[in-house]
């Protein structure tokens, strides 16, 4: 009876491993299922991707909210000093997406975190002018920011290998020297 009831319980946390690995539940969010997580879903858009990436690092929709990013659409051409500007549709597509996947409209634990940390009536330009952003970057010094290796805090990619792709994993962060 006793080694029945020992097969029982291995078998039982066999399957519950299982189950938890196949829908992500020992993953970065901790809670299963692909959109309450920590990592950002992934999202694609061919003009997003083509016409962002060309500049910077592909910012996931999901780290501002839609009022961020119509305001960072409607001021292309004086994009942080650049002018970006775009078709009328090429900018309307994109405004669309980034609107769609927006840190406000995401179920993403993330996402949603990041949403909370902006004040109602604020709309920042920058993902760095967060409360969210700040709070997880408060060990990291403004020297560090500044190594030759990085350049700034907006560089995700140089400490999140993952960033484009909405993974800001804790454990996958490697601040170079």
């Amino acid at each position: 009876m006793k080694n029945w009831m020992q097969f029982l319980v291995l078998v039982t946390s066999i399957s519950s491993a299982g189950t938890l690995l196949a829908s992500g539940g020992f993953g970065e969010g901790g809670e299963g299922g692909e959109g309450r997580g920590k990592q950002m879903p992934t999202v694609t858009n061919v003009k997003w991707a083509a016409e962002c990436a060309s500049c910077h690092m592909l910012y996931h929709p999901g780290l501002l909210p839609e009022k961020s990013w119509n305001k960072v659409m409607a001021g292309l051409d004086k994009h942080f000093g650049e002018n970006a500007s775009l078709d009328a549709a090429t900018q309307a597509e994109i405004t669309r997406f980034l609107a769609l996947n927006s840190a406000d409209k995401s179920d993403n634990r993330r996402s949603s975190r990041i949403s909370q940390s902006i004040a109602t009536n604020a709309a920042p330009l920058r993902i760095t002018e967060t409360r969210y952003f700040t709070a997880k970057h408060d060990e990291v010094s403004a020297a560090t920011f500044k190594r030759k290796s990085i350049g700034s805090a907006s560089n995700c990619m140089a400490c999140h290998k993952g960033a484009e792709k909405g993974d800001f994993s804790e454990s996958q962060i490697k601040i170079p020297r």
